[in-house]
């Protein structure tokens, strides 16, 4: 039988948090952890296995990077965190040159699976562990507006007092401030967001607009009141990990390079995209309304921005 390994690189707030969703949910047969703070990569590992009574076998150890060789799948989540008052963009710099370290350390392990990248600003992390592994596109993930997705969804099923999982509807662009949502393909139940509301009623449109405001500042709104946000983006990781290793050619809004996808190249960005066993099997290109399409535009040029003024120019 095909042994899933997966390689946890930062058992910080996200990935112990994503460590412990891999146990609960039984999606892998084998968990490596590995930390700066060895002792802590080490605890977490014994935390962990005191609970596989209660779940399914597993084997789960702290370990180094020289265990990414034969990994299926290695998740980073390490690097500096967004504070209070910085915005996701603001740890360019510092978290880039992380990175370089990471990915280099892994590669030479002589690894040949997927990426998947949690950490922030995850966009363009995920184009510097792209440009760094050499790995091919579709083979490097980021996390993307996954989580911004899902805290759309729960709105508006609260809004509507429907099951989250009834509701679809999509958050693209950066995985932050200038994100945006896209009415024009959100479904309810099996209607269409304006089949049920009247979009040009400007009380909808207030409505809606509060609606996505707090699904663009939950992160700020959490982090003020309790530090850092993992449980959401943990579980989003776990969604991830099971559509990739499952083989599953789920639509999930994930950071994908663009290759003239929306009359893009060559960056990271939060979109639809089809994820199975071999990464990004295709980006789904939605037809965007005039607005979102100028959101889109804004959302893209901050990214370009952030990447040729942010970026470490020795590395």
């Amino acid at each position: 039988m095909k042994t899933n390994k997966v390689v946890l690189i930062g058992t910080g707030f996200v990935g112990s948090s994503y460590a412990f969703a891999l146990l609960n949910q039984n999606l892998v047969h084998e968990l490596v952890m590995i930390d700066m703070n060895v002792e802590k990569a080490m605890g977490d590992a014994m935390d962990l296995n005191h609970g596989l009574a209660f779940s399914s076998p597993m084997k789960i150890r702290a370990g180094a990077y020289s265990d990414c060789r034969d990994a299926d799948l290695v998740v980073i989540t390490a690097g500096a965190n967004q504070k209070p008052g910085e915005t996701r963009l603001d740890l360019i710099d510092k978290n880039v040159r992380i990175f370089k370290t990471i990915v280099d350390s892994v590669m030479e392990s002589g690894f040949d699976g997927i990426f998947l990248v949690a950490t922030n600003p995850v966009d363009l992390l995920s184009y510097a562990t792209w440009t760094f592994s050499g790995l091919p596109k579709e083979r490097v993930i980021g996390s993307g507006t996954i989580l911004d997705t899902a805290r759309l969804r729960y709105l508006l099923g609260e809004y509507f007092h429907l099951d989250t999982r009834n509701i679809h509807a999509y958050i693209m662009g950066e995985h932050g401030d200038t994100e945006f949502p896209v009415w024009s393909h959100a479904t309810i139940g099996a209607s269409a967001l304006g089949d049920l509301v009247d979009l040009t009623d400007p009380q909808v449109q207030s409505d809606l607009q509060d609606l996505f405001e707090n699904v663009r500042d939950a992160a700020y709104h959490i982090i003020e009141k309790k530090g850092a946000t993992y449980y959401g983006i943990a579980m989003g990781l776990a969604r991830l990990t099971k559509a990739i290793l499952n083989d599953e050619n789920s639509i999930l809004t994930i950071s994908s390079l663009l290759d003239g996808e929306y009359g893009q190249h060559g960056l990271y960005t939060g979109v639809p995209s089809i994820i199975n066993r071999q990464g990004i099997r295709k980006v789904v290109e939605l037809p965007l309304d005039e607005t979102e399409q100028k959101q889109f535009k804004r959302s893209i040029d901050t990214l370009k921005h952030a990447m040729s003024t942010g970026f470490p120019s020795d590395l």
